[in-house]
């Protein structure tokens, strides 16, 4: 996908369309950087940051449950008193 360079006050930018931030989920501030001549963007912080603990303090208040309480139900393919 091609874009332009653009002016932006005294530096110049990139205008990153649309499709592009949404499959990469680019949002907010973000990291830039020179890798073999290529200028790579990257999220300031990683996917699912901070997730390890969000989990840990559910678990604490007892809020790791699943939410279906029903046991599922068996049907005649799960007995197991079949003939041939």
């Amino acid at each position: 996908m091609k874009t332009r360079i653009v002016r932006i006050g005294n530096s110049q930018g990139v205008r990153i369309p649309k499709p592009i931030l949404e499959q990469t989920g680019l949002r907010g501030e973000v990291h830039i950087q020179v890798e073999n001549d290529a200028v790579v963007i990257r999220p300031a912080t990683p996917p699912r940051a901070g997730w390890d603990e969000a989990f840990r303090q559910m678990a604490n208040r007892g809020e790791d449950r699943l939410l279906d309480d029903v046991e599922p139900s068996l049907s005649a393919w799960d007995d197991e008193t079949w003939q041939w």
